[in-house]
């Protein structure tokens, strides 16, 4: 299905607009012009969407490789681009988590293109893959621009002597995903579209279809247990191994991270990898690995984002996993949305004014689509907003899925809950609400729906003992965010406006009813995981908790117990400083400090313990139960 998708994706990125797609009915003022472009109509004057081409786009930054009489060729397919090609064979055999080792030289990239010679560069005493001696091998190759600005990680198989073959190449993964007590689906990305075989538990798993997205699920595995595993393409094998999951209620001691806000940051070097921190992203992931995580949760902001343009949106997921991978050969990374992940379609006024939505079509070109189809998560969620009481035509599609971007899954006693806080995000709409969206942190009815019943169900099971609920954007926010996320300054005005209208329930309101059901009617629920601040600090939400500004004149929650809010959006994303809130003595342990959230597992007690991953400095701990 997912292959499916990504075809019809492709035709939608790839072709101009040569027919006006349905403008769904929930936004309003939107109509397509003659010219097949979307417009915004304010009053008697319309302005044209924002339209940019890709800076860089995946394929071409693949490098359209081409095998030579010496090595291989690259062609970046931008005529105007010159830069610097770092490059170094891929050890798959003496590391357990194998990166380029570049070599001394390197390559000058001109008018978009540049080759490199293995032949004579690469041989003898640097040839420490024994390509000479097998034919094979693999080459890791960083592009930077002009400037020193890194653009790309990527990776080129080849086969022969000299002369020299471009082979398919793993580009992305093999990452370890939807782990069970019997089983697991390994998934990768591969350079063209191939047959692929994953060898685990001695038997040959073999793809019946060629495709370049690939997914492999495999079953029948013993719980709590170590499995190697091998995937093939063509001639290149590289082998890692899992370790299944818990059965459920076990109660066996394990550890699970929590990290979020890994977008792009100053300082230079890999701070800033074309969207992402790398090098923040990689130390988390290395400590993770360090402290035999059975899995971590990452809840948004992977990317700088807020892109017009899909394909550059997809460089940037790239970059984020090329970060993780070589530490999600082995465990699975949990992905959630955040506000940066969006896509938008955008508007100029002549005042300068910014308008900006969701795009859509929704199932091929919303950020949620985009999400989805980067990675791999459980399909257990909502559908989407889709017959909710403000939906304005039932018979037809007028909100993004939810597909793989809310949902839940269960790891031997505990429940991890992820919502989703950016739905259908309109980043413009509490200040222009003209076309209509989703602000920021609110959680719309058919989603605070499935958050209640899954809640009942997951309180419900005996096998359960601890339940994490995890959403972008914090419930009582502490620095950064405080002008919205779930308090917009004790404002409850800001909430979505669906076909011209906004709903009955405010922001706070909101807020209040999430509260109700996760403190007040889900005793098992331990702490909200939120990001979005780039700070780490817990906060008490319990009954003595300040709750509302001082002049609220609506109803007021009284909380029956307490929890911890616990943020941690410091996994590399440019800082933010403390703000007063009402709230402020209730919270603790705030830091800008790089972070990582540890939780130690131990049948009914957890510890947590928070650690720099830059300089391993224990940062905060707590006996959560």
């Amino acid at each position: 299905m997912r292959n499916i998708l990504l075809l019809v994706t492709i035709f939608f990125l790839t072709a101009s607009i040569s027919f006006a797609q349905r403008i769904p009915k929930s936004y309003s003022n939107l109509y397509y012009g003659k010219d097949g472009h979307l417009y915004l109509k304010l009053g008697k004057t319309s302005y044209p969407e924002n339209t940019s081409k890709a800076t860089f786009k995946l394929e071409d930054l693949l490098g359209h490789p081409q095998g030579t009489k010496d090595g291989i060729s690259f062609d970046f397919n931008k005529p105007d681009f010159s830069g610097t090609l770092y490059y170094g064979f891929i050890n798959y055999h003496d590391s357990k988590h194998p990166l380029p080792v570049y070599f001394k030289k390197y390559g000058k990239i001109k008018n978009g293109k540049v080759s490199i010679n293995i032949g004579h560069d690469l041989a003898g005493k640097y040839d420490m893959i024994q390509w000479e001696k097998t034919g094979l091998g693999t080459i890791g190759y960083r592009v930077v621009d002009q400037r020193g600005n890194l653009i790309f990680d990527g990776k080129v198989s080849f086969k022969g002597k000299g002369p020299f073959v471009v082979i398919p190449t793993i580009t992305e993964g093999p990452f370890v995903n939807l782990l069970k007590p019997d089983g697991a689906t390994i998934s990768f990305t591969t350079s063209a579209a191939v047959k692929a075989s994953l060898k685990i538990n001695g038997r040959w798993i073999n793809e019946k279809t060629a495709t370049r997205k690939h997914e492999i699920s495999v079953n029948g595995l013993k719980a709590d247990t170590d499995y190697p595993y091998t995937v093939k393409v063509g001639p290149i094998e590289e082998s890692y191994a899992l370790h299944t999951a818990h059965k459920s209620g076990a109660r066996k001691p394990f550890v699970f991270a929590y990290a979020s806000d890994s977008r792009e940051a100053r300082g230079g070097g890999e701070r800033n990898i074309w969207g992402t921190n790398a090098y923040i992203m990689k130390k988390a992931a290395a400590l993770a690995s360090q402290k035999k995580v059975a899995f971590m949760q990452f809840t948004g902001d992977l990317i700088d984002g807020y892109k017009t343009n899909i394909l550059e949106a997809d460089v940037q997921y790239a970059n984020w996993k090329h970060a993780i991978e070589p530490f999600a050969h082995y465990f699975p990374f949990m992905v959630a949305m955040g506000n940066h992940e969006v896509v938008m379609y955008t508007f100029t006024d002549r005042q300068k004014v910014w308008y900006s939505i969701d795009r859509f079509p929704y199932n091929t070109q919303s950020a949620e689509a985009v999400f989805a189809r980067n990675f791999v998560n459980p399909l257990n969620g909502p559908i989407s907003e889709d017959g909710a009481k403000y939906d304005p035509d039932p018979k037809n599609v007028d909100f993004p899925s939810y597909k793989e971007n809310v949902f839940y899954y269960i790891y031997d006693n505990v429940a991890v809950v992820v919502m989703n806080s950016n739905y259908w995000y309109g980043p413009s709409v509490t200040r222009h609400p003209e076309i209509g969206g989703n602000p920021h942190a609110y959680i719309m009815d058919n989603q605070l729906k499935w958050v209640k019943a899954t809640l009942q169900k997951l309180q419900k099971d005996p096998n359960i003992d601890h339940i994490f609920i995890t959403e972008h954007t914090p419930f009582f926010p502490n620095g950064g965010h405080v002008s919205n996320d779930m308090w917009y300054k004790g404002s409850n005005k800001p909430r979505p406006i669906v076909a011209g209208k906004p709903v009955d329930t405010g922001i706070i309101e909101r807020r209040d009813q999430l509260l109700n059901i996760i403190v007040n009617e889900t005793p098992k629920v331990v702490g909200i995981l939120t990001g979005d601040e780039h700070n780490y600090c817990r906060t008490e939400i319990g009954p003595n908790t300040p709750k509302y500004p001082k002049d609220w004149s609506g109803k007021k929650l009284r909380l029956k117990r307490t929890i911890w809010q616990i943020n941690n959006g410091a996994a590399g994303a440019p800082y933010y400083a403390r703000e007063k809130t009402p709230w402020y003595d209730f919270t603790h342990g705030f830091t800008t400090q790089n972070a990582v959230v540890f939780f130690n597992v131990h049948g009914k007690k957890i510890k947590m313990e928070v650690y720099n991953p830059d300089t391993l400095e224990l940062v905060d701990e707590l006996e959560l139960r």
